[in-house]
């Protein structure tokens, strides 16, 4: 309902927000819209009892709306979270900063981008990856990975374009050595060979449209 309400009777000017900072996951997909076989998901307070938020509804609700003139951007600090909007483009970035944009539209053809707004989203990790909170990044108390590298790049004077807020996020995280407090999934870190000694994350971007991101000026 929260999700129906962020884009309902929006219009050309407006800018929309969706954060989410909690448990993500992965169940396997069935029609065959995802290259690595699995959807991504969020879990609400009441997942065991009504089941996940799908990437694909997450889409429909608030990515395929959007109506000329209207930009959203969502910040989602979760594991698996990667392509977690089901958006089109990810940008795929090295460590040297370059990077390309993968086409990820269904080879089935469904519609994954928008009535022509814009939505981008940054995410704390790919989607085989899981996202850290912890309490190695602020040295006094466990927080969100993504959320504190997210704030990090503008409080150092990296948030101009997304590109410069990308890098520096992931600079963040690989810098970062004995990450110490508690993780969002003990059991995924230890079974998908992760480790405590470091943060195992990169922050993704992924847009509905490619661009120049070192170009493209960041703004709400």
């Amino acid at each position: 309902m929260a999700l129906y309400w962020l884009v309902q009777g929006c219009q050309t000017g407006d800018s929309l927000v969706f954060y989410y900072s909690g448990h993500g996951s992965q169940q396997r997909n069935y029609n065959g819209d995802e290259m690595d076989g699995y959807d991504e998901t969020i879990c609400p307070l009441d997942f065991e009892t009504q089941g996940m938020i799908v990437d694909d509804e997450i889409n429909a609700t608030i990515v395929r709306p959007l109506p000329f003139g209207v930009k959203l951007h969502a910040l989602i600090d979760a594991c698996h979270s990667g392509t977690v909007l089901d958006l089109p483009f990810l940008c795929r970035m090295n460590r040297n900063g370059q990077y390309i944009w993968e086409d990820h539209r269904p080879r089935a053809g469904a519609w994954k981008g928008t009535s022509g707004g814009e939505a981008i989203s940054f995410s704390g990790c790919d989607d085989n990856q899981t996202s850290a909170d912890t309490s190695a990044l602020s040295r006094i108390t466990s927080t969100g990975a993504m959320t504190y590298c997210f704030i990090k790049a503008f409080e150092e004077g990296h948030g101009a374009t997304y590109g410069s807020i990308l890098s520096s996020m992931r600079s963040t995280i690989r810098n970062t050595t004995g990450a110490t407090g508690p993780v969002s999934s003990v059991v995924t870190i230890l079974v998908s060979g992760g480790s405590f000694g470091g943060l195992k994350q990169e922050p993704q971007l992924t847009s509905n449209e490619p661009f120049d991101v070192y170009q493209k000026p960041f703004s709400f």
